[in-house]
């Protein structure tokens, strides 16, 4: 075998290994978590193999209930931000589990205001405000009912969402000084600050008596896990 065609070759062989380098970086870039995407399942585990969060952090005192029965043997919890397109696909299976449940677990959500998201943070304020006039599951339901009209937008939203809150019939005053208040914003810093000591990556994160569920899980796979727990 002649020298250059062994140089040839060991060229080759070099600019295959560099295009397989670059193809196995680019899919690792396709694959990463992208931010305002839920925080995946750690690979090769079930909901059941995964260690159970915090119970004393996963839901304070002072969380938001949509739905809280008495001696409930199951609480779903739900990091979320009303800006998010992903929370907003998760919105009906979530609407689906809480009838379907009814008057058997405990909803709770907790604010995780996405910094890439503009509005993400106002909203949260403001179902927060609502919450505190005893409308927060009207106003939940309003920032995901709409939010295709709102969200994304550079502009800060606030003057919608306090005419959402005058739909409602709230307090105006009352509502537009909480909604502004800094403890409300203290509010909403605190349970994003809880969803980052439990790991949280982005939103939807839920989880099933602190039991984190697969990315977007589907209706089947949350009553799944929650069939499990009630057995």
């Amino acid at each position: 075998m002649s020298k250059n065609l062994i140089i040839t070759l060991c060229l080759l062989l070099v600019a295959a290994l560099g295009i397989g380098l670059l193809v196995y970086l680019d899919r690792d870039d396709d694959t990463a978590v992208a931010e305002g995407s839920a925080r995946p399942t750690a690979p090769g585990a079930s909901p059941e193999d995964q260690p159970t969060a915090p119970a004393d952090v996963l839901v304070r005192e002072n969380s938001r209930y949509l739905d809280q029965v008495e001696d409930a043997r199951v609480t779903v919890v739900e990091f979320l931000d009303f800006e998010c397109e992903a929370c907003r696909a998760q919105y009906p299976v979530m609407e689906r589990i809480r009838e379907d449940y009814d008057g058997r677990i405990n909803m709770v959500i907790r604010y995780f205001p996405l910094p890439g998201h503009h509005n993400s943070g106002p909203s949260a304020a403001a179902v927060e405000a609502a919450a505190q006039q005893d409308a927060l599951d009207e106003m939940y339901q309003r920032m995901f009912e709409t939010q295709a009209s709102w969200g994304e937008s550079r502009e800060d939203q606030s003057e919608v969402f306090v005419g959402f809150a005058e739909d409602l019939g709230l307090d105006m005053d009352e509502f537009v000084e909480t909604m502004e208040a800094a403890e409300t914003q203290q509010r909403v810093q605190a349970d994003f600050d809880d969803g980052v000591a439990l790991g949280v990556q982005g939103t939807p994160t839920i989880y099933v008596n602190g039991r984190l569920a697969p990315s977007m899980p589907s209706h089947e796979v949350l009553s799944a896990m929650i069939d499990a727990e009630l057995e």
